[in-house]
């Protein structure tokens, strides 16, 4: 990434399709582009989202899934060298506390994030990285007061990020994984092997005894959309049980999701495929447990996951989907399968790596420095308060207390907005 001598070129109208509102600023070798259009840099999206270290929640489809069930404002910023785009990143400016944010795409919806970055870019120095954050500032000031990109993994999949170096602040939620092997009985040997076996033998007994279950993952479109919604029920009623805020009711989610639903499946690749548990028996067609995994190459994520414990909870027909899901992606050659952001017990007691994240803010305005260190702050006590086990135990009590004869809320229950 060359970044040397600076200076502002004029607007490029004609540079992408007439419905983009463009600009472009140029840093020696390097051009910014600011766009609003995704479909004007598609082909080169597609291009970088193919390459393994880029997260598939900055892939094309479920970025565009998100614009799609969305109306914000769009800062697409594309940095090209001799005519090859070396990264891109999908952003969205949101007004926050009185200021503009510009934010990567399904923000709050994403487990990993890394903007998309081409294979050649080598590692920029203080220098370059130093000309990138004020070609960005020149690309959005009018935009937005404060680019944040955050859930940021320093390092991911074994390669180092090219911004790590302007890491503001550690994420207040980490994330877990599984490595896996193509032998499932390999995997479990990570783990308790044998007390794991024993407790699926106790939860299949248990389903068993009242009829059975089948592990369905649907493909017909109209399955998968019931289904989903199906998930928004059960959810929408467990989070009310616990006095939580339903994070699927805010506007425009529950559309996003059913976007990706409507994505093709492309080999095993998708930005999103359910996984549940349907009783048989005398509760026929009862959904027990519902998970959505997205999968990248040989990565899968669980994006989300819910239980109806109103029949036979003692199986704990959760935990009984998680096992199915991992030994289906072991011999479907997947090599991690990640739990997501959020520290809770069930991911601990599944996965042997930790994930640290990181946050970048880069200050655009006035109102973006001051901004700066005031979300710096919260995220820290966040942090400070998940970190705590006696600290957070009373802020879980207290919500408890806001839905009277309930009990405490399992960490569990807050997916996917790990606060």
């Amino acid at each position: 990434m060359q970044q040397r001598k600076i200076h502002h070129e004029e607007q490029i109208e004609d540079a992408l399709p007439p419905r983009a509102a463009d600009q472009t600023i140029r840093l020696s070798e390097l051009t910014l582009v600011s766009t609003n259009d995704l479909r004007s840099v598609e082909a080169e999206w597609r291009r970088l989202e193919k390459l393994g270290k880029n997260s598939l929640h900055q892939g094309f489809d479920w970025c565009l899934a998100w614009v799609q069930a969305h109306h914000s404002e769009l800062a697409i910023i594309q940095g090209v060298v001799d005519g090859r785009t070396l990264f891109i990143l999908p952003l969205e400016v949101i007004p926050e506390r009185r200021a503009r944010i510009a934010r990567l795409l399904g923000h709050r919806f994403n487990n990993v994030n890394t903007g998309l970055f081409d294979a050649e870019l080598a590692a920029p120095d203080a220098e370059e990285l130093q000309n990138f954050a004020y070609g960005i500032k020149l690309a959005l000031s009018d935009k937005a007061d404060l680019v944040v990109l955050d859930n940021i993994p320093l390092v991911w999949r074994g390669i180092r990020h090219p911004l790590s170096a302007l890491a503001s602040i550690e994420n207040q939620n980490h994330s877990f994984q599984l490595p896996l092997f193509q032998n499932f009985e390999a995997t479990l040997a990570q783990l308790n092997a044998k007390s794991r076996r024993k407790k699926f033998r106790s939860q299949s007994r248990k389903i068993e005894a009242i009829g059975g279950y089948d592990h369905i993952v649907p493909i017909d479109a109209a399955e998968k959309h019931v289904l989903l919604d199906i998930f928004f029920r059960q959810k929408g009623e467990r989070l009310r049980l616990f006095g939580l805020p339903d994070v699927f009711q805010f506007p425009g989610i529950q559309d996003f999701f059913h976007h990706l639903m409507d994505v093709p499946v492309k080999g095993t690749d998708t930005p999103l495929m359910l996984h549940a548990i349907r009783l048989r028996g005398e509760h026929e067609g009862h959904i027990a447990a519902i998970a959505g995994l997205s999968r990248k190459g040989d990565h899968v994520i669980c994006q989300f996951s819910s239980i109806d414990e109103t029949i036979c909870p003692e199986a704990s027909p959760g935990e009984l989907l998680f096992w199915l899901m991992i030994e289906q992606s072991c011999r479907e050659g997947a090599s991690v399968f990640d739990f997501g952001v959020g520290d809770q017990p069930y991911k601990r007691n599944w996965c042997t790596q930790e994930t640290v994240q990181y946050d970048i803010l880069l200050p655009l305005t006035w109102k973006g420095s001051l901004m700066r260190p005031l979300l710096i702050g919260v995220t820290k006590a966040k942090a400070a308060i998940k970190r705590n086990p006696h600290v957070y135990a009373l802020v879980q009590r207290w919500r408890s207390r806001r839905c009277p004869n309930v009990p405490e809320a399992p960490a569990s229950d807050a997916e996917p907005a790990a606060e």
